[in-house]
């Protein structure tokens, strides 16, 4: 057998494609079809109305969701970027206020923030969890801090005991962006369920696909009662609800339909399949992946679960002698798909390095509002920086539906490349 590296001319370890992630089965199907013959593929007025909240399996999927994560209020959303919105703006953040959010995420997490003409200030990440570090999230606090966006960043939640806490101590609100974590544990609770306001996205590479869409939980009847007034024109239905504290009742159509929400039934029943799955595809690399020198495995946190959206590495490439790209490049000639370098860091995005947002006058980081100096140059995030520059690498779990031979056959790669590190390190 040759065992030669095929980035050097050798032969594959892979030579097939993995099944693709799709969770989709008849029941959803059948859901969908339900829906379709019903007429009713939408229900919501946007006025104060009984249909205000939508129609029947609107209802109904968040009814289910409330119950299935233990929260008072699910609240169903056109998208996970909708989702942020509108908890920004349901906390109450003014002009100016500022919120703190980690780098490691998908830049919606601080555009949300921005959407409200308030001001993202980026803390630095965990060097273990990829979460946001809770001890940059005190070095990051200032007078006009506001509130703070936990990113529960590849599938774990992160340290939240430590982030109340901090919140409490400074009177902050906090949000959760378990985009990528639905399903995770975090001390007996579910990962997104211990801020002021959380929730979950639908994409259609997330653990629950519905195409797009999102889901908002909080046990504050408020935040719940206002996230539900921006999803739905706000500005049209206060009045005939009573409302007299206009605080960003700026409304939109955020509003989820009722063939998502018929497949989301459907799909929240399987959360847990779905997770124990990522969970056992995850166990068994640690198992084939943990003698390999120079390379670390995702860390859990104690008395906390990962849902693996990513399964994250870290490489010491000094004590290997390789780049990070060459074994990149060699790991996805020999057939591993889905393995990348880095992740993005969205403080180094041109929208805050150049600080243009709306208009062309930097607003609003020029304008009055904003009380002081924001610094976004690189350096401000070292871990996140040196770890997006340098040593991490991440296999995107959400690709890909492996069973353990395809995950034997992922080790095996890995094991190929690192058997020929002396190769490896000629190549400039």
């Amino acid at each position: 057998m040759n065992s030669q590296l095929a980035l050097l001319g050798g032969p594959a370890t892979i030579t097939q494609n993995f099944k693709h992630y799709n969770p989709i089965g008849e029941e959803e199907v059948q859901a969908a079809k339900e829906v379709i013959e019903s007429g009713v593929l939408s229900q919501f007025i946007g006025a104060w109305h009984p249909d205000f909240l939508g129609g029947p399996k609107v209802k109904e999927f968040e009814a289910l969701c409330a119950k299935h994560f233990g929260v008072k209020h699910a609240i169903t959303v056109n998208s996970w970027t909708s989702g942020l919105i509108a908890a920004v703006g349901a906390i109450g953040i003014q002009p100016g206020d500022e919120v703190i959010v980690p780098p490691w995420t998908m830049c919606a997490s601080a555009t949300a923030i921005l959407h409200w003409n308030a001001i993202p200030v980026f803390a630095d990440i965990d060097p273990q969890t990829f979460c946001i570090s809770p001890q940059s999230i005190e070095d990051n606090i200032t007078p006009f801090t506001k509130a703070i966006m936990a990113v529960d960043i590849f599938g774990q939640s992160a340290d939240m005991d430590a982030i109340m806490s901090i919140a409490k101590r400074h009177h902050l609100k906090v949000i959760s962006d378990t985009a990528q974590a639905p399903g995770a544990m975090y001390k007996g609770k579910y990962a997104g369920t211990l801020a002021d306001v959380g929730g979950f996205s639908l994409n259609y590479h997330k653990h629950i696909h519905t195409g797009e869409g999102g889901i908002l939980v909080t046990d504050d009847d408020e935040i719940a009662k206002r996230l539900q007034l921006i999803r739905n024109h706000a500005e049209a239905v206060v009045q005939g609800m009573g409302m007299t504290d206009l605080t960003n009742m700026v409304g939109y159509n955020f509003r989820l339909g009722e063939i998502e929400c018929a497949m989301g039934i459907t799909q929240l029943k399987k959360l847990g399949h779905f997770v124990n799955g990522r969970q056992k595809v995850a166990q068994r690399f640690n198992q084939t992946l943990s003698s390999l020198p120079g390379l670390t495995l995702p860390h859990v946190m104690p008395d906390s679960t990962h849902a693996y959206y990513v399964y994250p590495m870290l490489l010491d490439t000094l004590a290997l002698g390789v780049k990070r790209e060459t074994l990149i490049k060699a790991l996805q000639a020999e057939g591993v798909t889905g393995i990348g370098a880095g992740y993005q860091n969205v403080h180094m995005l041109p929208m805050f390095q150049q600080k243009i947002a709306y208009g062309s006058h930097g607003f609003p980081w020029t304008s009055d509002i904003c009380h002081r100096e924001i610094s976004y140059t690189k350096g401000i995030c070292p871990v996140a920086e040196k770890y997006h520059d340098e040593t991490y690498m991440g296999f995107a779990m959400c690709l890909h539906d492996l069973n353990h031979a395809d995950v034997d056959l992922i080790a095996k790669a890995f094991l190929k490349v690192w058997n020929h590190l002396d190769e490896l390190k000629r190549i400039p």
